[in-house]
């Protein structure tokens, strides 16, 4: 067996080094092959729609501030959309299960800076063994977990209802 081991660092002599790092780029490829989801700050009318292209369930939740739209899919995969009663937007997600959600999709309008952030906070294979905290004036995004067990959140600071924390999204 350790002739294996040895046979196999010296054909891939960075898979140590690296391996955080190939990991993400694994686990991005994954997520956008993903069934969609309603966007960050996108209109909530697009949660019927992803229910059916998911064949999830749906549950809805009122608070005193806001609605939460929960759509589980067969896969495990439960996402949370907080939906302003004011504005009908979705002012935040959270989500967790066996693998993130498709965070282009989630993200919608906002992927783009999170990628940048992401991409800036990546830079060493330990960054990659952490949690993903991204707080932008505009954006703050929260995300981390292990095989089989992801979770996060992301949500517009500016588009929370009055009287609503981060602390309610989770």
């Amino acid at each position: 067996m350790s002739n294996l081991s040895s046979n196999v660092q010296q054909i891939f002599p960075f898979h140590r080094r690296y391996s955080g790092l190939l990991l993400a780029i694994a686990a991005i490829t994954f997520m956008t092959a993903l069934p969609a989801l309603a966007g960050l700050g996108e209109d909530a009318g697009s949660v019927q729609v992803d229910q059916a292209r998911m064949q999830a369930s749906l549950r809805t939740t009122q608070a005193q501030a806001y609605t939460v739209q929960e759509i589980q899919a067969p896969t495990g995969i439960v996402v949370r959309e907080y939906v302003s009663p004011a504005s009908g937007k979705v002012f935040a997600v959270a989500w967790h299960g066996p693998w993130p959600p498709n965070m282009q999709q989630i993200l919608a309008g906002y992927f783009d800076q999170f990628q940048q952030a992401a991409q800036a906070q990546a830079g060493t294979a330990r960054a990659m063994r952490r949690p993903l905290v991204i707080n932008l004036p505009g954006l703050v995004v929260q995300s981390s977990g292990h095989m089989r067990s992801f979770g996060g959140r992301a949500y517009i600071p500016a588009m929370l209802p009055q009287g609503v924390t981060a602390e309610a999204i989770r």
